[in-house]
């Protein structure tokens, strides 16, 4: 079990970095790329010597989220869709592999309401609902290193980015032990767009000082319900105690996205929310981002 960490990573809401710096600069390397690769798209991998460059001028962001707050924000041009879709695609693998979101390979994933149901098996990406604090691919077989999300449009209200260190929660919660050791066993979490199948995953792993997190309790509550084996009063408490962590005030920060903003968050430790949010009634004006899944190389 992790021992209780005080260093950057664990920040709370008193004591996380200045806002200002959350924010960083489109870098050179990653305006070059887009210039050479805007009429004539790469068919997927940007060469390595590409990468390499790009890889070289984002280290700053690198640090913030392998050694700092977990997240940062990087600002670019309010773009067509196309390009900017492009150029997130070009900034993505300066800091990792993408890899597919679901069975039919998509790399590039729309985050946008559909209508969709949670119950007729949807994600929470295709809706308006609030997701709740989460990591992204909790039930995948693949550890996946970092969540980037590209802003093109904004609600007409709500859907504000929440954050909170997975390394705090687990600094609250080692006041209850038992509570934590539970956290640390399997549970069954229902893989969605794996046929419905359920995987067996603890919430909390360590190996070190390193923490990995893999949590979204609407995943583990169906998951249980798909085998047939409801949750434990244990479990049931261990659960209550982690999400109760999870909606303080204090240990969370958010904000707006904004059109053109590429979000990036460590995924293996910062847990991220999406508040709920009412769309413009226009098709071309309602909420829309693109999300890039990534594996540190």
């Amino acid at each position: 079990m992790l021992p209780r960490i005080h260093d950057a990573r664990a920040w709370t809401a008193a004591t996380i970095d200045d806002r200002a710096a959350w924010y960083y600069p489109l870098t050179d390397a990653c305006k070059a790329a887009f210039e050479e690769f805007r009429r004539h798209p790469p068919t997927f991998m940007l060469p390595e010597k590409t990468r390499a460059a790009i890889a070289e001028s984002l280290q700053p962001v690198r640090r913030a989220l392998e050694q700092g707050r977990g997240f940062a924000i990087i600002e670019a041009p309010n773009l067509s869709a196309p390009d900017a879709t492009l150029l997130c695609w070009i900034v993505g693998q300066g800091l990792g592999r993408p890899f597919a979101q679901n069975v039919q390979g998509t790399m590039l994933y729309d985050v946008r309401d559909t209508g969709a149901s949670l119950a007729e098996g949807a994600r929470f990406s295709v809706t308006s609902y609030e997701s709740s604090f989460h990591t992204d691919n909790s039930f995948g077989a693949d550890v996946l290193d970092y969540v980037g999300l590209l802003c093109l449009q904004v609600a007409k209200s709500g859907g504000r980015s929440q954050v909170l260190s997975g390394y705090a929660v687990h600094n609250q919660l080692a006041a209850e032990p038992d509570v934590l050791a539970t956290l640390y066993r399997a549970f069954h979490v229902e893989h969605r767009g794996g046929e419905g199948k359920a995987v067996q995953v603890p919430i909390f792993q360590a190996s070190g000082d390193e923490l990995l997190v893999r949590y979204l309790r609407y995943w583990i509550e169906a998951g249980h319900a798909k085998v047939g084996e409801p949750l434990t009063a244990a479990q049931v408490r261990a659960l209550d105690a982690l999400d109760a962590c999870l909606n303080r005030p204090d240990l969370r920060v958010e904000f707006d996205l904004k059109p053109g903003d590429m979000y990036f968050i460590n995924n293996r430790w910062t847990l991220h929310n999406r508040t709920a949010f009412e769309d413009h009634a226009e098709p071309e004006r309602r909420r829309h981002l693109v999300r890039l899944w990534l594996q540190k190389p």
